[in-house]
């Protein structure tokens, strides 16, 4: 199905007012991308340029950079979940689960949620079995934890023409590869619609930090530049704001700060809830325009 085919343009201002519990007026989701990248490919991304060019393998001084953030980095961002009692949505590879299980465990214990997101780091469009990856990334999660994940982030966002048809088919209940609203959305597949949750291209460490450059404080300004628009607009209807961390980025020493400052500024809100992605799929479901 084209985009266009699985979810029809709708003015955000024209829509049913919603609303959070309790008098809240926004939620905030804070996602943590945990990902294993095997040494043996290219990869994924890249601090260093090789001095060659190209890609070779091993790429030692890459693999490394990415390692830093699940054996320091990770740590260092989970002291700043507990101190502001922020509910973390973990999203990891499958075959990150077998490689990082103290960042499970901590996880766990913290009743984090799991998201899907991709068994291996690589494009959706270069998976050879999309719906045995998709399948087996549920099942691993299950395994260490007990429960189905019930949503899904596709690594670097990415998605084949079917991806959504095969996430509803295989029990998934929301994806966040959708960045087009700050609102839940429905997404029609092949069989019974699927929610889409917002999520984020612009205030996600990625972008700023690896694609535009940015300096480390960058993160904390566009963070609160965009908390501050998407809090004035929810004066009219709940909205959803996602910020999006991965340990190797905003994990490294001379940024961890400014992703502290983020909360605590947010945390002066006390109209602000923080939510995992299934608790705003509840409440989504529960008070949002029923599926078409």
């Amino acid at each position: 199905m084209l985009p266009t085919e699985r979810i029809l343009y709708s003015p955000i201002t024209d829509r049913p007012r919603l609303k959070l519990p309790n008098g809240a007026r926004m939620a905030v989701w804070v996602i943590v991308n945990v990902e294993e990248w095997d040494a043996k490919l290219p990869m994924p991304r890249t601090v260093l340029t090789p001095p060659a060019g190209g890609s070779p393998s091993p790429d030692i001084p890459n693999w490394a950079w990415h390692e830093y953030g699940n054996r320091v980095g990770f740590w260092r961002m989970l002291k700043i979940f507990d101190e502001f009692r922020i509910p973390g949505v973990l999203a990891i590879n499958g075959s990150a689960l077998a490689a990082y299980p103290a960042i499970v465990e901590a996880a766990k214990a913290r009743r984090w949620e799991f998201m899907g997101h991709g068994f291996t780091q690589r494009n959706m469009q270069k998976v050879e079995n999309e719906r045995e990856d998709i399948r087996k990334t549920a099942d691993v999660i299950e395994a260490a934890t007990g429960r189905r994940p019930r949503g899904w982030l596709g690594p670097g966002l990415t998605e084949t023409w079917e991806t959504p048809d095969l996430l509803k088919q295989e029990g998934y209940e929301y994806v966040a590869d959708w960045v087009l609203d700050d609102q839940p959305v429905w997404l029609k597949t092949t069989t019974a619609p699927i929610v889409n949750i917002p999520y984020t291209q612009e205030c996600n460490d990625v972008a700023m930090m690896l694609i535009q450059h940015h300096k480390a404080s960058e993160y904390y300004d566009r963070a609160i530049d965009q908390f501050e628009q998407i809090y004035d607009d929810a004066g009219d209807s709940a909205r959803v704001m996602a910020l999006v961390a991965h340990p190797y980025i905003m994990g490294a020493p001379h940024r961890t700060r400014y992703f502290r400052r983020i909360f605590e500024v947010i945390r002066q809100k006390s109209d602000v809830v923080f939510m995992t992605g299934g608790q705003i799929l509840d409440w989504y479901l529960t008070t949002g325009p029923k599926a078409p």
